[in-house]
């Protein structure tokens, strides 16, 4: 009776003690179909699949008396179905050695944990596991990280830089980079944290370039600049450190002064732009009348100029004349004297107004401003006149001669 049987060690049934060797020959039914499976059973069904599996049916002998009967396991074949699981077993396990390198990564095998080789893309093999491993490592794919930006826990100790001015600066950058072609076992054993250090990297190479740079230098002028020596600053240290990494680009997302003192730096800010507007505007004005004062001086001294060279011209031709006049007067002085005066009063006449008067008979005339006269007439006779009556136009002909022949009439008597 097998020691699973839910009925060993109770009291038999009609097929108990009275049947003796019988007992051994026929299992006892099993009155619960709940308990434990039978160990026997399974190892009997186990066989059984075994020499099916090869060919052969294996036997087993009855026994004759009480105990254990039934059938036993068969050495040979056992061993047989044992060493064919062992191949089996043994081909997928080294079936699992076979991997897979896709384009763009490299494969890191170790052996116990030690560095064997580098394989590149393809389909590969090595020792399965424990005695190999391996390890796909993307040295295409670009990663990025942030620094100093908001929703991080280290943001405020990251972004807030000291400038060389002794200002405080809040910086928010990022560093965008990948993974050497030649790196990638760097980049496995000797970094615990490759993105930690990258931005520890990233954070020291900042710090020192702002340190260098004035506050308005970082916010407005140098942020190329100052991307760039990050760059060169931080590929020199993670070269040091034996990373494995290539920074390819740090880009500056923001700078500015911290939020505590953001109110008052605008005001600053607004303050110099104010100065400088007035300056561009004081340039101007300046830039319009300068020119024009400049011009001026110089069409006075240009003035100046030609005045001093037309009295100087003028003064030398007085003097010529004057010694022509003197070498003429030496010939013939009474000549002289009288082409002189004559042109002397030709000038005073050509310049003055004349009038001739009666002098040898009393008349009222002479007391009229004759001057005046005459300017009234020039102006009467230039201002356009209104078309005369009839009777005027047969008069005024009559009047104009006569007063012709008296002004003749005057001009012998004074002759």
């Amino acid at each position: 009776m097998s020691l699973n049987d839910p009925q060993w060690g109770r009291g038999g049934g009609s097929n108990g003690s009275n049947d003796g060797g019988r007992d051994g020959e026929r299992r006892p039914q099993r009155q619960d179909n709940d308990g434990p499976p039978d160990l026997d059973e399974l190892w009997r069904d186990f066989n059984r699949r075994l020499n099916s599996m090869f060919g052969r049916r294996g036997g087993g002998g009855r026994s004759g008396g009480g105990g254990l009967g039934g059938l036993r396991p068969n050495g040979k074949g056992a061993g047989v179905g044992l060493t064919a699981v062992l191949a089996v077993v043994a081909l997928i396990w080294l079936g699992s050695g076979f991997y897979i390198v896709p384009e763009g990564q490299v494969g890191v095998v170790t052996t116990f944990g030690k560095y064997s080789e580098t394989t590149r893309p393809g389909f590969r093999w090595r020792l399965p596991w424990p005695v190999q491993t391996s390890e796909l490592v993307d040295v295409l794919s670009l990663r990025r990280v942030e620094v100093g930006t908001r929703g991080r826990p280290e943001r405020l100790k990251e972004a807030l830089l000291l400038s060389d001015d002794e200002n405080i600066v809040d910086i928010q950058f990022e560093v965008q980079y990948r993974i050497k072609d030649d790196g990638a076992t760097d980049y496995l054993f000797n970094s615990r944290n490759p993105t930690a250090a990258v931005i520890q990297t990233a954070e020291s190479a900042m710090r020192e370039v702002v340190g260098r740079k004035t506050m308005d230098s970082v916010l407005y002028e140098s942020r190329q600049q100052i991307a760039i020596e990050v760059r060169e600053r931080m590929q020199q240290m993670l070269d040091r450190y034996g990373t494995g990494i290539l920074v390819s680009t740090v880009a500056i997302q923001n700078a500015q002064p911290p939020e505590q003192v953001q109110a008052a730096f605008d005001d600053a800010v607004k303050a110099g732009q104010d100065r400088e507007r007035q300056i561009n505007e004081g340039q101007a004005y300046a830039n319009d009348v300068v020119p024009k004062a400049r011009g001026l001086a110089s069409r006075l001294m240009q003035e100046a100029e030609g005045y001093r060279t037309r009295v100087v011209e003028t003064a030398q031709g007085d003097a010529s004349r004057f010694r022509q006049v003197l070498t003429e007067y030496q010939k013939a002085p009474l000549v002289t004297r009288d082409r002189m005066y004559i042109d002397t009063m030709q000038q005073v006449f050509s310049n003055t107004t004349k009038v001739l008067v009666d002098s040898r008979q009393s008349n009222q005339l002479l007391y009229l401003p004759f001057d005046k006269l005459m300017q009234q007439a020039l102006q009467d006779s230039a201002a356009p006149r209104p078309a005369p009556a009839a009777g005027a136009e047969s008069t005024a002909p009559v009047e104009t001669r006569s007063r012709d022949t008296s002004l003749r009439s005057r001009d012998r008597e004074a002759r």
